[in-house]
């Protein structure tokens, strides 16, 4: 029931972060990561540039990661977990790529191929472990790291801005992911 209960109010607090984002749904592009900004948007800085590709991956990252845990976890947990993964991080996706275009820069998701191939040959409990350590737990660490820093540090006042305001459900996002591991290794 408590976590239910997060999941709830974890999708009331992203929806109206991305409404106070001013989110778009874009369109991911499949222009290489490394292109150069176009059109008539600010640059970005190399840091800020470098925190959108960061953000980008762990995004795309914990959307296909997901994914494969509906198809190869059993637990109803897991996989409720993973559902809440692919609908908040797709729409952190698209309020980053809606941001980040109007300053003339394509961020093309891209997945770290290397975690996810680990995970797709991986079934039940084995799964399970390794997806709510690895992508609920590490991927959540890192990224709570890279989005305090950003909202810290960086340059770009609508990017920084952006940043502080997806920290609180990336922090959520990394409870909610340590409340499972530890429900799991109760199980055990």
């Amino acid at each position: 029931m408590k976590f239910r209960y997060s999941v709830q109010v974890m999708t009331v607090a992203l929806g109206l972060n991305v409404a106070s984002i001013g989110a778009v749904h874009a369109q991911a592009s499949d222009a290489p990561a490394s292109e150069a900004p176009v059109g008539g948007g600010t640059k970005l800085s190399p840091a800020d540039t470098q925190f959108v590709q960061d953000a980008s991956t762990a995004d795309a990252t914990e959307i296909a990661a997901s994914k494969i845990a509906l198809k190869n976890s059993n637990d109803p947990h897991v996989r409720k977990f993973a559902q809440q993964m692919i609908a908040d991080h797709t729409k952190l996706s698209h309020a980053m790529a809606a941001l980040v275009s109007k300053k003339g820069f394509n961020t093309p998701p891209s997945a770290d191929s290397a975690l996810v191939g680990k995970l797709q040959s991986l079934k039940g409990k084995a799964f399970d472990q390794a997806y709510v350590e690895q992508v609920g737990v590490e991927a959540h660490q890192r990224a709570v790291d890279l989005f305090e820093r950003q909202s810290q540090s960086g340059t770009d006042a609508q990017l920084k801005a952006a940043a502080a305001k997806a920290l609180p459900i990336i922090k959520h996002h990394l409870a909610m992911a340590q409340q499972l591991a530890g429900e799991m290794k109760g199980q055990s």
